[in-house]
This record gives C-alpha cells, sequence and structure tokens, in this order.
C-alpha cells in the first residue's frame, strides 16, 4: 500500500501533478489549488491509501511539486 499526503494550503496550482498522475489529481475550480482526488481531510490536510501500481505516477507527481506539497510513502 502507498498513502498519498497533501498539505493544500501550501498548493499554487501549477498543474505539475496533475501532468503525472491525472487519475489521482484534479485542479479545483473554487480556488484554483489542485484537489486529491478521494482523498480525506482532516485538519486541512488530505490523505488517501492506495494501490503500490500508483507509486511511480505519485513520486512523480512529489517530486514535481514545486512547493512540496505532496508526500508519498510505502506503508
Amino acid at each position: 500500500m502507498v498513502r498519498i499526503t497533501q498539505y493544500r494550503t501550501k498548493c499554487i496550482g501549477c498543474n505539475a501533478c496533475v501532468e503525472a498522475a491525472v487519475y489521482r489529481w484534479r485542479i479545483s475550480r473554487k480556488d484554483g489549488k489542485v484537489t486529491l482526488v478521494q482523498g480525506v481531510e482532516k485538519k486541512g490536510i488530505f490523505s488517501i491509501r492506495v494501490m503500490t501500481d500508483e507509486l511511480d505516477d505519485n513520486l512523480r507527481a512529489a517530486a514535481h511539486c514545486p512547493v512540496d506539497c505532496i508526500k508519498v510513502e510505502l506503508i
């Protein structure tokens, strides 16, 4: 399993994560920031557990994030 965590308040909406994993990330029409698809929010931090087949794409998303608001870890 993989845990993806997003600190959404730091997001600047650059779209790099969407390009890396379009099935997991979307730009919000409300505020222009990126939303973690199916992520669960707790105190402003969004997270989700996914299967390992999403690991590479989301590691790429985290690596290309200019504000370092995405964390991906094997659990």
